[in-house]
């Protein structure tokens, strides 16, 4: 693999980083410590422009090339954020926050594109304007979208944005893009449905909402299974059913909350509207009532064509052509880099992590043999697209 011999210099600093910033992991927008250091870091690589404070917690870094002829700005995202788990790697650099864990390498994400920062700062072969993208809150918050709204596109007059996400299972090296969808909706669904509570020994003189709830958890599986196209992707998982306090008592109420993924707009808008034609209609067969809320999440991850092939030849570049997948298959994960990509075109790439534990597990850990590959397909994708001369 090619990667850049300045890169492969920086490798055993940026680990450091990385292994740093998995001891102490920060949640949601609570990353305080993680900023400090990335701010610090790119005020030490001589960054032009250091904005902290975007989307709560955020930091852009502006890099300007050594020429600017071209007027464009791309931007380079990656997430900070840890997840509430308590690690079990017993690696030496283990979270030493109780219950907290980066349990989705976004300490790698972060490290990588710090490497890559420091790289374009000392060099400048590009002709235009980098702007690294530090994210809070991506793992359930929507700080990619909070960024936005605090003018991040508008800002820094970014043009194109990139993305960037570690893969268990994808051999280090190897890189998986595809045009299109490439990573899921995350929706959510709440279901109250209400009965007639009673004496348990008296069933006959109740409404029992649990009765309600099994026939329900069925029924929502034939939304995917019998009324849309095998050959659409969508899952609809119920995740939580609460109902009852006492053993001999029929409960008045009973509540299912689940969550539906999908890669298409259309899909999305079918399930919503299927569940809720079927929800209180399945209860009021029963002698029930039911209310359903149903919550839109992140939207799809959509990769611009141009941009994914684009991408694509850089890892290419990177890594050989035998080790990039051009029609990865989509996850059903969701990514709120989304919001980013619905404002700018762009692009959305796996890079392998290698067989490790999988993603939101206590056992995960983030492969650093895979921090030259990601920090140098960083550096080459910002000196393609701002091709200097």
């Amino acid at each position: 693999m090619p990667i850049l011999n300045r890169i492969a210099e920086f490798h055993d600093e940026i680990t450091a980083w990385r292994r740093d910033l998995h001891a102490h992991p920060e949640v949601l927008f609570d990353v305080h410590r993680t900023a400090g250091i990335v701010a610090e870091k790119l005020k030490a690589f001589g960054v032009d422009e250091i904005v902290t404070g975007l989307g709560r917690t955020g930091v852009v870094g502006i890099i300007n090339g050594r020429t600017n002829t071209s007027g464009r700005t791309i931007g380079l995202r990656a997430d900070m954020d840890a997840l509430t788990v308590t690690e079990q790697t017993g690696a030496a650099y283990a979270s030493t926050i109780p219950g907290k864990m980066h349990a989705c390498g976004h300490d790698g994400h972060t490290a990588m594109l710090l490497g890559a920062a420091k790289y374009l700062a000392e060099t400048r072969n590009f002709d235009g304007r980098v702007a690294v993208i530090f994210q809070p809150a991506e793992e359930g918050g929507g700080g990619g979208k909070v960024m936005i709204e605090d003018g991040l596109i508008e800002k820094f007059d970014i043009a194109e944005v990139y993305g960037m996400h570690n893969w268990p299972g994808m051999p280090v090296g190897h890189f998986g893009i595809r045009a299109g969808g490439i990573m899921a909706a995350t929706d959510r669904f709440y279901i109250t449905i209400t009965g007639q509570g009673g004496h348990a020994a008296r069933p006959q003189q109740t409404i029992d909402p649990i009765i309600v709830a099994a026939q329900l958890v069925t029924a929502l599986q034939t939304i995917v299974s019998r009324n849309l196209d095998p050959l659409d992707n969508a899952v609809l998982s119920v995740t939580m059913i609460e109902a009852g306090e006492a053993d001999n008592v029929i409960s008045q109420t009973a509540k299912i909350t689940g969550t539906v993924r999908t890669l298409d707009g259309a899909v999305q808008d079918f399930i919503e509207a299927r569940l809720n034609e079927m929800v209180p209609q399945l209860a009021l067969a029963f002698g029930a009532t039911a209310e359903i809320r149903y919550a839109r999440g992140y939207p799809v991850t959509v990769n611009s064509e141009r941009e994914a092939s684009f991408a694509a030849d850089v890892a290419a570049e990177i890594s050989g052509e035998e080790r990039v997948d051009r029609d990865v298959a989509p996850s059903m994960g969701g990514e709120d880099f989304s919001f980013m990509l619905n404002e700018r075109p762009g692009a959305y790439i796996f890079v392998g992590n290698g067989e490790s534990s999988e993603l939101h597990t206590d056992t995960y850990d983030f492969n650093d043999e895979a921090i030259p590959v990601g920090t140098s397909y960083w550096v080459r994708l910002a000196e393609r697209a701002l091709k200097a001369g």
